[in-house]
């Protein structure tokens, strides 16, 4: 085996001989890289996924992370190539390389939804767009939401003002701005056509109607939908600005129909609590995320600003073991336990330390206190 090549569930863990391959443009250490533009830097995509989507926005920039990255990943940088796992970062490539969505399954804690967050601080694609899935989520609430009984009752407003306007004038029937009243959902808004892709966030999607994943069918394979409301103005009204899932952000919609340029990076997670379509896998690239090894939760504490000289490794050192005989503990536990390790609210020496790490380390598969 080559220095490059490592088994799926190999860790390098500091192995200095590991150099990245060539063809990786993602590296898995969510570490932004400058100068690196998808639009220029990602080969081609297939012909059966190459989309035309426009018209495309000037200025064609990402919106800005809103804090979210730093939130989960941290404001530090102490992960390497050494840390991540080869066959991980693969798929991502593989994914972005082939222009299709990313199911990524694991147990909870295992940074599944962080993947999304480090792949757009990396490429420097700005603010992730979040889709949180819940039994009553639908494929329109995630495309759009358009809001007819709020036009309805504007209109209607102003229809009536119109009455008492200046004696002699009659009363004109002016109906307020369809954009106005419909946004975008986060699904919609990464469809958008831009140069460079925006990434969306599908979290937890086994938590959905049995219906969804095939609903998503269709979009993840032609890039585009149709919203009716403004396909039937068309004629009328070929363009028409809307609201998007980004705070403050408006798009151009032309003839009631959005197609993608530049085909999303879509991360879709799931807990396992579910088996999905055949037609829904074969059109996704299948990640498992392992559990973060010992030297990875210690540079993901190091990120948070915990534990930056190594004296809490014991800790780490005994979570990693309780986890293995648990069956897996999430990773958010040991940074919460770090964090009190480090305020000073509480002492690795006090009586009530253990029982405090006990409560909190808890198996998730255990309900009994």
């Amino acid at each position: 085996m080559s220095a490059n090549e490592h088994s799926p569930d190999e860790q390098p863990d500091g192995a200095s001989s590991f150099v990245p391959p060539d063809w990786w443009i993602y590296r898995g250490t969510s570490r932004p890289q400058d100068g690196v533009r998808l639009d220029v830097d990602l080969p081609p995509p297939p012909p059966w996924r190459d989309f035309n989507g426009g018209p495309l926005p000037e200025p064609d920039e990402p919106p800005e992370d809103d804090g979210q990255a730093a939130r989960r990943l941290g404001s530090e940088y102490h992960l390497t190539e050494q840390d991540v796992n080869p066959h991980e970062v693969d798929m991502v490539n593989t994914a972005l390389y082939l222009r299709r969505p990313l199911l990524v399954t694991g147990q909870p804690g295992t940074g599944k939804s962080g993947l999304a967050f480090q792949i757009a601080r990396e490429l420097n694609l700005g603010r992730v767009l979040r889709w949180p899935i819940t039994s009553h989520t639908t494929l329109r609430s995630g495309q759009y939401e358009y809001d007819a009984i709020a036009r309805a009752q504007a209109a209607g407003a102003l229809h009536a003002a119109a009455r008492y306007g200046p004696a002699g004038d009659a009363p004109v029937r002016w109906e307020p701005p369809l954009g106005e009243f419909l946004r975008l959902g986060p699904l919609g808004t990464a469809f958008l056509p831009r140069r460079r892709p925006r990434v969306l966030l599908i979290d937890e999607l086994d938590k959905s109607e049995a219906d969804l994943p095939n609903d998503l069918l269709i979009i993840f394979e032609d890039g585009e939908f149709t919203i009716p409301e403004l396909h039937r103005v068309r004629e009328r009204t070929p363009e028409i600005t809307v609201f998007t899932d980004d705070p403050g952000a408006s798009a151009t919609i032309v003839g009631g129909r959005v197609l993608c340029n530049a085909f999303p990076i879509i991360v879709i997670t799931s807990n396992g609590e579910r088996d999905f379509p055949p037609a829904f896998l074969r059109r996704c690239v299948r990640l498992d995320i392992k559990p973060p090894t010992e030297s990875q939760l210690v540079k993901m504490a190091a990120n948070h600003l915990l534990d930056r000289d190594g004296q809490l490794r014991p800790l780490v050192r005994e979570f990693v073991e309780r986890g293995k005989a648990s069956g897996g503990l999430p990773a958010d536990k040991l940074l919460d336990t770090m964090f009190l390790a480090t305020s000073g609210a509480y002492r690795q020496n006090d009586a009530s330390w253990r029982r405090l790490i006990d409560a909190l380390w808890r198996p998730l598969s255990s309900m009994v206190p």
